[in-house]
């Protein structure tokens, strides 16, 4: 089986799933900057670095590099192209695009009944600052878009928060507002494969971000059935069936979802727990190629 992994050459991801492939798959990577389609009266095709991608069997989006918004579109538009002509795409398009955006995701989360932050975005920076009062003056301020804790900013200053807020808005940027919320310096995260479920607790002693990136120790952590219908719930309500849930369980007693990624990386949970996520990936995207053959309008 051809699987096409869209990430960085250098990505420890992509040498993982080439070390699990064994002889069973054969795993390429796929640069997103090197991506390009034609359509004309013969049909199209969309190519990436000289490789068709309709002749590969899944297609796996590891990581999408920035660009310029029509750079975007035209990624996500290709990767619907791919899904619609049968390619089996690790996430659709469509989860993808919902969980890199921070405001859809959580709004979709909360709409599925589950507990979120009260999470507040505008667009300039007089309501944010209005905002910030709002949410108590100690509030957390992220990017719409990306992940790793990168630009993540604890504000407890009106000062600075003003500071913060009109910098956001002179950049043209989305300012996305979530309040600090109390707890016992460790967050939880599980990660869905299919109908599989592994969770790690992330705790970091010098930095209140909470990802392995910024320095936190990941530990086992035991997937209850509370659990376990909370990742389903949260990772279902983007529609990915591959997926990151981040739980923060709050001093109160509330078990909040911050995100959902349908591109999470697997690195910390298998130095924690030694399971083969590579593999059990693979195996699960044959099983979804075999399920597509056998049922193409469905696949």
């Amino acid at each position: 089986m051809n699987v096409g992994v869209f990430c960085n050459p250098n990505s420890w991801y992509l040498r993982d799933l080439q070390r699990a492939a064994q002889r069973d798959f054969r795993v390429d990577q796929l640069p997103f900057t090197r991506l390009q389609a034609r359509v004309g009266e013969s049909g199209g095709e969309i190519w990436c670095d000289g490789k068709s991608l309709v002749d590969f069997d899944v297609i796996i989006t590891r990581t999408m590099p920035p660009g310029s918004l029509e750079q975007v579109v035209f990624r996500m538009d290709a990767l619907a192209e791919l899904a619609s002509r049968g390619v089996v795409m690790i996430n659709s398009p469509r989860a993808v695009e919902m969980s890199v955006d921070k405001y859809l995701a959580t709004a979709r989360i909360r709409a599925a009944g589950l507990s979120v932050p009260e999470t507040i975005v505008c667009q300039d920076w007089e309501t944010a600052l209005d905002a910030y009062h709002r949410l108590g003056g100690d509030v957390v301020v992220k990017p719409l878009f990306g992940g790793e804790g990168r630009g993540i900013t604890r504000v407890d200053d009106e000062a600075i928060a003003e500071r913060v807020f009109k910098t956001l808005t002179q950049l043209q940027a989305a300012v996305y507002l979530q309040p600090f919320v109390d707890h016992d310096g460790e967050d939880w995260r599980i990660l869905r494969v299919g109908e599989q479920l592994h969770g790690i607790r992330r705790r970091n002693e010098l930095d209140w971000r909470t990802n392995v990136s910024r320095g936190a120790k990941a530990a086992r952590l035991e997937v209850t059935s509370e659990l376990a219908d909370l990742a389903f719930a949260a990772s279902d309500a983007v529609g990915a069936e591959f997926a990151g849930v981040d739980i923060l369980p709050a001093q109160d007693g509330r078990l909040l979802v911050l995100e959902v990624n349908a591109s999470p990386g697997w690195k910390a949970l298998v130095a924690a727990l030694d399971v083969d996520i590579a593999r059990d990936l693979l195996l699960w995207s044959a099983e979804k190629r075999q399920v597509a053959a056998a049922d193409p309008r469905g696949g």
